[in-house]
């Protein structure tokens, strides 16, 4: 079994970030990641709203890596695993992963993020990152002047459209129902919206390109009548995942799956804490997840030192 001082459950912005401060504190550090550096930013194709990446943006991937290099150079180890299981208890926690053993740790940061919910339509995945987004604050500014659709009824899809509206020439609101379940405030403002065009009950039914998008096929949900609209881009809102199944009985998590923690990252748990889009939060941005992965690892080296 190995064993750690802090280990690191997620290789997005927060976890990183993390890492970096963890390792620099002088703790020996492993970070767990079941995909690429990077977690969700490594789904949008260009960032210009971090700080350092420059008005031409930088790619998410590119990002990732940059941060995961900065870790390495700071002796932080590195695992491609899933985690299969945790048992939390002071000081000695164990992380049971697939395919590589046990891993101890006196403290744990969790920073498994959250998964957009798929639409599941033909070219969705084809088109990710190339025209499809889940993220108008990310990606908003690249559709400057296009016509663009957005899919959902919520809060968060009008709020959203609403948002984009600041850049694009035209937005397709598309619902399925007869209604939207957003707040009646939120509907009246988006009504006034002169660049917004809405479908109600109309579904997606296929996203259409080349190398990025310029169609998609909706289809009425009673008529079943289908209408091609020429878009560029396709932004999805029809809810979030937090990743956070493997900790639904060991930590609180609220309702919507978040778990719970205060302004120090630390969650029900003595010595455990969680960073990043794991947490129920009013802005879900690299930035963020950084500042959050950055207070996690000070206050487990505290916990630590407090500890020993």
């Amino acid at each position: 079994m190995e064993k750690f001082e802090i280990a690191i459950i997620g290789e997005g912005p927060a976890g990183l970030s993390a890492a970096i401060y963890a390792a620099r504190a002088g703790r020996k550090v492993m970070v767990l990641e079941r995909a690429v550096a990077g977690g969700q930013q490594a789904l949008t194709e260009k960032i210009e709203n971090y700080p350092g990446t420059g008005r031409g943006g930088m790619g998410g991937v590119e990002l990732g890596q940059k941060m995961e290099e900065q870790a390495k150079e700071f002796g932080v180890t590195f695992l491609n695993d899933m985690v299969k299981s945790v048992g939390f208890s002071p000081r000695k926690n164990i992380i049971k992963t697939s395919f590589s053993g046990d891993i101890e740790a006196q403290s744990v940061i969790i920073a498994t993020g959250r998964d957009a919910k798929n639409l599941g339509v033909k070219g969705e995945e084809q088109f990710r990152g190339r025209g499809v987004s889940y993220c108008a604050t990310c990606d908003g500014a690249f559709f400057r002047n296009k016509t663009i659709a957005v899919i959902g009824g919520g809060n968060s899809a009008l709020e959203e459209a609403m948002y984009l509206s600041r850049f694009v020439k035209k937005i397709y609101l598309i619902h399925r129902r007869g209604e939207f379940r957003a707040e009646k405030i939120i509907q009246d403002a988006m009504c006034k919206n002169e660049k917004i065009e809405c479908y109600m009950g109309y579904c997606p039914l296929e996203i259409i390109g080349e190398k990025s998008v310029h169609n998609l096929i909706i289809s009425n949900v009673e008529t079943s009548q289908k209408i091609d609209l020429e878009v560029e881009g396709v932004f999805i809102y029809v809810g979030q995942n937090p990743n956070s199944q493997i900790f639904k009985d060991k930590l609180v998590i609220d309702s919507a799956g978040y778990i719970v923690t205060d302004e120090q990252m630390k969650t029900s748990l003595k010595g455990v804490f969680a960073a990043g889009d794991i947490r129920n939060k009013s802005l879900y941005q690299v930035v963020t997840a950084v500042s959050d992965g950055a207070i996690a690892a000070v206050e487990a080296d505290k916990y630590i030192s407090a500890e020993e």
